[in-house]
C-alpha cells in the first residue's frame, strides 16, 4: 500500500484533477488521506484544507454538500465527495464541485477513473523500479571487482528478480548504432525486441549505457565435457535478434558472445569475453555483426599484451610492410594464410583470387619483410603481429 500511496503525489494529482476537469466540465479537486488539496483546476485551493473530506475519509463513503452545508466548512464548495480507495484503504478523495443532484450522475464514473490513472501510475512506477533493478545488477556484473563488491549481494539481488543466481549463463553485449529511425526509438522499446529472443525465464536483460546492453542467457548442459551451452545456439539467436532490430527499429546493431559462467565471478568473466569478442572481432571482420569469443581466443590473447608492447612487437616483424599503400590487403593475405592453416587453395578461396596471385603477394611478403613466411612458424609470429596492428 506504500508504493501506491507515494504515487498520489501532488504532481500525479493535479495533472488527473485538470484532465478529468477538461473531460467532464466541472471543476476537480483532489486531496491526500489528510484532506489537503494536492490537486484542483483551481490552483488558488492547493494546499488548503478540504474539511468535508475528513469524514469521507473516516467512513469511506460519498457525500454530497449543498451550498449552505458547504459555508459551515472550510474550504468546501458544493458539489460532492468520493474517496479514493486501493484495497480497503482511503488514499485521498475526488470532489465535483457545482449542484450536488447535477454532479451525483458523474461521481461514481469520477472516482473510478482517477482510481484507474492511480492504479496505472502506480504499475508504471513498479515497472520503472524493475526495469532500474535489472540495469543496476547488469552493470554490477559487468563491472564486478571482488574487491570493492560482495558478491553475495549481488546474487542476492538477483534472486530478487526471481533468478538463480548459481545457474550458469553466457553473457551477451549488444552495441546499438544509430541508423536511418534510431532517433526515435527508446530503450524500452528495443529491451523488449531483445527480450523477444532472449525471453527464458531465467534469461536477464538490461542497459549497460546509451546504446549497449547486455543479457545474461541460461545455459544448459549439453557441451563436451560437461560443458554447457545456450539452447538453440547463441550466435544463430544474436543473428536473428540483429535482424529483427533492423527491420522492426532501423538500428544496426552487433553482438559479442562470452562462453557460460556460474556465480558472480563467472558472469563477469563471461561479460568480458562478449565485451571483447565484440570490440576485437568488429576490428578484424567489420563486415560481420555477431562475434563468439569461443572463435577470437587467439585475439584476445594478443588484446590481452599491454599496448606499449604489442605495439613494439608488430613494429618489430612488420617493418618494411605497413608503411606501405597496399599494407591492408598484404594484412589480409597474412592473416588468411595462417587461419587457412597455410593452404594455399583454401587461402585463395577466402581471399576470391588466383592461387598464383597468392603465390606472388607471399613472395612479395618475404622479399619485403625479409622473413619466411610460408614457413609455419614465421607465418604464426608475423600472423600474431598483424592482429596486434589492427587490435
Amino acid at each position: 500500500m506504500a508504493a501506491v500511496d507515494a504515487v498520489l503525489t501532488p504532481e500525479l494529482a493535479q495533472e488527473i484533477a485538470c484532465d478529468i476537469g477538461r473531460i467532464t466540465g466541472f471543476n476537480v479537486l483532489i486531496t491526500d488521506r489528510d484532506a489537503v488539496v494536492i490537486g484542483c483546476g483551481d490552483t488558488a485551493r492547493l494546499g488548503t484544507v478540504h474539511e468535508a473530506s475528513y469524514e469521507v475519509l473516516r467512513t469511506r463513503r460519498p457525500a454530497t454538500h449543498t451550498a449552505e452545508e458547504a459555508r459551515r466548512m472550510r474550504g468546501v464548495r458544493s458539489g460532492m465527495s468520493l474517496p479514493i480507495t486501493v484495497g480497503a484503504e482511503a488514499v485521498g478523495t475526488v470532489c465535483l464541485t457545482g449542484d450536488p443532484e447535477e454532479v451525483r450522475r458523474f461521481g461514481l464514473v469520477v472516482r473510478r477513473q482517477t482510481e484507474i490513472l492511480l492504479e496505472e501510475a502506480a504499475l508504471l512506477r513498479s515497472r520503472l523500479l524493475h526495469e532500474r533493478a535489472v540495469d543496476d545488477v547488469v552493470r554490477d556484473i559487468a563491472l564486478y571487482d571482488p574487491e570493492v563488491v560482495d558478491a553475495e549481494s549481488v546474487e542476492a539481488r538477483l534472486a530478487e528478480l526471481g533468478l538463480d543466481p548459481r545457474s550458469p549463463r553466457a553473457a551477451v553485449v549488444l552495441e546499438v548504432r544509430a541508423g536511418v529511425r534510431a532517433g526515435g526509438v527508446s530503450r524500452l522499446s528495443l529491451l523488449r525486441t531483445v527480450r523477444e529472443v532472449f525471453g527464458g525465464g531465467q534469461d536477464l536483460a538490461g542497459e549497460l549505457a546509451a546504446g549497449r546492453y547486455a543479457v545474461l542467457c541460461a545455459a544448459v548442459p549439453g557441451g563436451p565435457e560437461g560443458r554447457y551451452a545456450v539452447p538453440g545456439g547463441p550466435e544463430a539467436r544474436c543473428a536473428a535478434l540483429v535482424e529483427r532490430l533492423a527491420e522492426r527499429h532501423g538500428v544496426a546493431a552487433r553482438v559479442g558472445i562470452g562462453e557460460p559462467g556460474r556465480g558472480v565471478g563467472g558472469l563477469h568473466d563471461s561479460y568480458r569475453d562478449a565485451a571483447m569478442a565484440l570490440r576485437a572481432g568488429s576490428r578484424l571482420e567489420p563486415g560481420r555483426s555477431v562475434f563468439a569469443v569461443a572463435e577470437l581466443r587467439v585475439p584476445q590473447l594478443v588484446a590481452a599484451a599491454v599496448r606499449q608492447e604489442r605495439a613494439r612487437y608488430a613494429a618489430a616483424l612488420l617493418a618494411g610492410m605497413r608503411e606501405r599503400e597496399d599494407w591492408p590487403v598484404l594484412r589480409e593475405t597474412l592473416i588468411a594464410w595462417a587461419e587457412c592453416g597455410f593452404h594455399l587453395v583454401r587461402t585463395a578461396e577466402r581471399l576470391a583470387i588466383h592461387r598464383n596471385t597468392l603465390l606472388y603477394r607471399l613472395a612479395k611478403i618475404e622479399e619485403l619483410s625479409g622473413r619466411a613466411v610460408r614457413e609455419p612458424r614465421t607465418a604464426m609470429a608475423v600472423y600474431l603481429a598483424c592482429l596486434a596492428d589492427l587490435l
